[in-house]
């Protein structure tokens, strides 16, 4: 599977295996873990995306379980996870409200807790969650390039920033942010047209996509052009619909890496079938007419 530069000596795949609901499947032991990532191995997808919140903080620490059990899966993946919301639940079962916080603190003490839930030495690549109102950008940054110094993280980026948030923490760092991890699908294609993509494409910084399916959406509702076209153009091609829906994001020359999540085996063997999808520009567009509910102007 083709890989994604972000730096002269980190590389994601061109899919991401997402793990968002590790925490909700009825089976969460190391073993089972261990064959999801194995699963995603034997496709060459080799970065999984974590974020400290998912499964109310408990998602890394069932990851780490399984990187104990196998510790050789360490080596042929590239972690990813995020920081800075702060919900009532977990560790943070005390806090009054849900906010956010990107003070050095903060962020210092959410890496230290996910390098030990998940049983590793380094995160490959860390993101700022969501934007904060609050964030004090030279201090954010600098709690960011000190972690990159400490070699505790290889790389930051950012989750959900828009162009003037992503300006604004890059004003207050030495080290160069390399991603933005953005909602992109059919469903929710406004970055293609309010400047989000446009920002990151001019930069040379490729976007990550979550939630690319829109969580199961395209099939649902009034939707019965789009529907119909990706179960058309699926089987023409071999696959199913959402192969279709994702190779509509691989197409975009911005280098948009979709995260995939799912717990099923049988779903994660096949995410790579949309590395598999040709699409042409009309193809493309048929899509996209379809996802807006008129034609282009």
């Amino acid at each position: 599977m083709e890989k994604i530069a972000l730096t002269a000596d980190l590389s994601l795949s061109r899919l991401v295996y997402g793990m968002w609901r590790l925490g909700d499947d009825a089976d969460t032991s190391p073993a089972h873990v261990q064959a999801k990532v194995e699963a995603c191995l034997a496709q060459g997808i080799t970065t999984m995306d974590q974020a400290d919140i998912y499964g109310g903080y408990t998602a890394e620490a069932i990851f780490g379980g399984a990187l104990k059990a196998a510790p050789g899966l360490r080596d042929q993946i590239e972690i990813v996870t995020k920081c800075d919301i702060v919900a009532p639940a977990g560790r943070h079962a005390a806090a009054r409200v849900k906010y956010y916080d990107t003070g050095a603190a903060h962020i210092t003490a959410s890496v230290e807790a996910s390098l030990r839930d998940m049983a590793t030495d380094r995160i490959d690549l860390l993101l700022i969650h969501r934007p904060d109102p609050l964030m004090d950008h030279i201090e954010t940054g600098a709690a960011l390039d000190a972690l990159v110094a400490s070699g505790k993280v290889r790389a930051v980026g950012v989750s959900n920033f828009r162009p003037w948030d992503f300006d604004l923490l890059q004003s207050g760092m030495k080290t160069r942010l390399v991603t933005n991890q953005i909602e992109l699908s059919l469903r929710a294609h406004d970055g293609f047209t309010n400047g989000d993509v446009a920002f990151h494409q001019r930069h040379g910084q490729p976007l990550m996509a979550w939630s690319p399916l829109a969580g199961g959406s395209l099939l649902s509702g009034a939707d019965t052009p789009l529907r119909d076209a990706l179960h058309r153009i699926g089987a023409e091609q071999g696959t199913d619909w959402s192969a279709v829906a994702v190779a509509w994001l691989l197409r975009h020359p911005a280098r948009i890496i979709p995260v995939m999540g799912t717990n099923s085996l049988d779903r994660i063997a096949k995410l790579s079938d949309a590395c598999r999808v040709e699409m042409d520009r009309q193809t493309w567009f048929e899509l996209y007419t379809h996802a807006l509910g008129h034609e282009v102007p």
